[in-house]
């Protein structure tokens, strides 16, 4: 007889290495979804203007410490915008500051509020030699824009002919390769050595495109990198939940209001701050790998950025009753839609 799966998990507080928080009206609704079951998150940079000096990190960080609910447990960890003009001397002193914890490379035109990366990989070469020298993370949002690549393919191209290239010419840079969402950028990543890791997003770990495309348009289910075939989502299941130090959980929580999600030409974004736990919690019990999701939430990406983990924890709980998850979170700016994967989730954190 083998032994009956848990329903109750204690691990250390997770982090969430990837996350969009915006500005203004937004992050004052949507910072408390992250701040209640993260202690700490990679704050992307592409506000409008982004975020693109120390100064700019510094002003976006007191913000969002002012916009923390009273008593909260959570420390942003801050990001700059990479473009071909950015000081290296101003990325290095924030890094030394104890303020910057990554340098985001948005390829121009990759995705939302992406008009201000980088066209000329060789501007940004002195750059990333200095980030190799001082052991500073540059987090990759691994696209190709060229209009002749199929937007399915654009993640494998980009490893071929950028990322790669990147790596060889820049020797003990660190890397890690944002929200994957193919079997390429695993093997990619196994290939190589401690030096570069991924994170995996909660949706990619629960739709592909068909999930997106059949029966009609889900709106909510776009994102950038759009969500690839089963044989992709299967092969980033099976690395977040093998143990794999090199995978850990960037949620790439990106919050749009319904309206612009819903418009003509809506925006590229799930919003899954408020239930990645819980999704996360489904998708290993469901591969048998509860055991696992420390590691993933927890640990792996505090050692990637060679921080400590946590003291804190948190339980999660499986019940008979569903969790009571809202369909929608109330922002200044309009409602914002939570990421529903198509069935209740039965975890919920305690």
């Amino acid at each position: 007889m083998t032994a009956s799966a848990p329903t109750r998990i204690t691990l250390p507080r997770p982090d969430d290495w990837h996350v969009h928080l915006r500005d203004g009206a937004m992050l004052q609704a949507v910072l408390p979804e992250t701040a209640r079951d993260f202690g700490r998150a990679i704050i992307m940079p592409n506000l409008v203007p982004p975020v693109v000096t120390t100064a700019d990190a510094v002003a976006y960080r007191d913000r969002i410490l002012a916009a923390l609910p009273q008593g909260a447990d959570f420390a942003p960890l801050m990001t700059l915008y990479l473009t071909e003009t950015t000081d290296p001397d101003d990325l290095a002193a924030g890094f030394a500051s104890g303020l910057i914890q990554a340098v985001k490379l948005y390829p121009a035109g990759a995705t939302t509020n992406s008009a201000s990366g980088v066209r000329d990989f060789d501007k940004v070469r002195p750059v990333l030699e200095r980030m190799a020298e001082i052991g500073l993370t540059l987090c990759v949002h691994g696209e190709v824009t060229d209009s002749d690549i199929d937007i399915f393919d654009r993640e494998a191209v980009f490893i071929d002919r950028v990322l790669d290239p990147i790596r060889k010419a820049t020797p003990g840079l660190r890397v890690t390769m944002e929200h994957v969402t193919t079997k390429n950028a695993v093997d990619y990543v196994r290939a190589n050595d401690d030096d570069l890791a991924a994170s995996i997003t909660t949706h990619h770990l629960m739709i592909n495109r068909n999930h997106l495309l059949v029966g009609g348009i889900k709106p909510h289910y776009y994102c950038l990198p759009v969500a690839k075939r089963e044989e992709h989502r299967l092969a980033l299941v099976e690395a977040a939940t093998s143990g794999d130090k090199r995978f850990f959980l960037g949620t790439d929580s990106a919050p749009h209001t319904d309206p612009n999600k819903l418009s003509e030409c809506g925006c590229a974004g799930v919003f899954s701050a408020t239930n990645t736990m819980a999704c996360l919690a489904h998708v290993f019990e469901a591969e048998g790998a509860l055991d696992k999701l420390a590691g993933f939430a927890s640990e792996n990406g505090p050692a990637h950025y060679k921080l400590p983990v946590n003291q804190a924890t948190i339980t999660l709980e499986k019940r008979t009753d569903p969790a009571p998850f809202p369909a929608q979170i109330q922002t200044g700016e309009g409602p914002v839609t939570l990421f529903n994967p198509g069935y209740p989730l039965m975890w919920r954190v305690v």
